[in-house]
């Protein structure tokens, strides 16, 4: 079941389910324990210039159906990822996609121009959607001027595959997923985690520190599968649709709506084989209704949606399973 990501390099994935940056952490903790070949591509956790601590706790808490994070892009820093991950994510055999993040343009280019040509690395998630930190990151993405600026910066730098991941926390999204394709990226990620908070009734305060954070899983899958439906009317280049993504039944809805392919998070938490199990799905369900092609299965949702992401270039069923 493999598909063509970035048709401008030919990039493939054995599968179009994908490990989502953040749950996921860096995957070494994971591949110490199990069969990484069987997932599409990983996406590591945000990446800045150097090392972040992150929010104070509390950051992480449950919620009816989902989950709120506050992390604050705790990381290693990019010299860290480059001299110890990068070479033993060049072992795997499965594509790793650096989620970079940022306070500043300059930033972004300096995490980016030390990532260009480093064996491991497959390609950038650009991280302009983060909403638990107070600076950057979101405040690129929340409009097509800035997503264009901060885009077209990294794409000068790079010639790796890019991709850009795209807020949900913003008044109009396909503007902004226009703007970014125009200014060189390959793909496109959405969604990002959506504002929210709890407040502890105990204290009369609020629970995460600071105050708010990002609510994933299954209680966004909605709004997600929505945004992903809108923003596949606008653009041409692939996109890789995030938010609640559970079961195979739920990435089929973001393929049918015009993802070319799904990437999961929360879910890892409760389950770290979760990809394989709803690729394992997602073949059942093709040959049960005898789908011989993913490309039959994208975009089938949508009228409006754009012919040209046909070329993303899916197996026959021959492939599947």
């Amino acid at each position: 079941m493999e598909i063509t990501l970035i048709p401008r390099t030919g990039l493939r994935l054995k599968t179009p389910v994908l490990a989502a940056s953040g749950t996921f952490g860096y995957g070494v903790e994971y591949a110490r324990r199990n069969d990484i070949a069987g997932i599409g591509a990983i996406v590591s956790k945000g990446t800045t210039r150097f090392p972040r601590r992150g929010n104070e706790p509390l950051r992480l808490m449950e919620t009816p159906a989902g989950m709120l994070n506050s992390i604050g892009l705790q990381n290693l820093g990019v010299e860290e990822v480059i001299q110890t991950l990068a070479p033993q994510w060049s072992q795997w055999g499965v594509p790793v996609f650096v989620n970079v993040s940022g306070t500043s343009i300059d930033e972004y280019v300096a995490v980016v121009s030390r990532i260009d040509g480093t064996p491991g690395i497959a390609g950038i998630e650009l991280n302009i959607s983060c909403p638990n930190v107070k600076d950057g990151g979101i405040l690129f993405g929340s409009d097509p001027k800035s997503a264009s600026l901060v885009t077209a910066a990294v794409r000068k730098t790079t010639g790796l595959p890019l991709m850009v991941k795209l807020s949900p926390n913003v008044a109009a999204i396909r503007p902004i997923a226009s703007a970014v394709q125009s200014a060189g990226a390959d793909a496109i990620s959405l969604i990002n985690t959506v504002y929210g908070m709890s407040i502890d009734t105990s204290r009369r305060a609020p629970m995460l520190q600071p105050v708010s954070g990002g609510l994933s899983g299954p209680a966004i899958k909605p709004l997600a599968l929505y945004m992903v439906y809108e923003v596949a009317k606008e653009v041409s280049v692939p996109i890789v649709g995030i938010g609640g993504i559970l079961s195979p039944q739920d990435a089929l809805e973001f393929l049918m709506a015009g993802a070319s392919a799904v990437a999961m998070a929360t879910a890892l938490l409760v389950d770290p084989g979760a990809c394989h199990a709803v690729t394992m799905g997602i073949e059942t369900w093709c040959r049960k209704n005898d789908v011989r092609s993913l490309d039959e299965v994208i975009g089938a949702a949508n009228p409006a949606f754009r012919p040209s992401k046909k070329e993303t270039g899916s197996t026959s069923a021959a492939g599947l399973g």
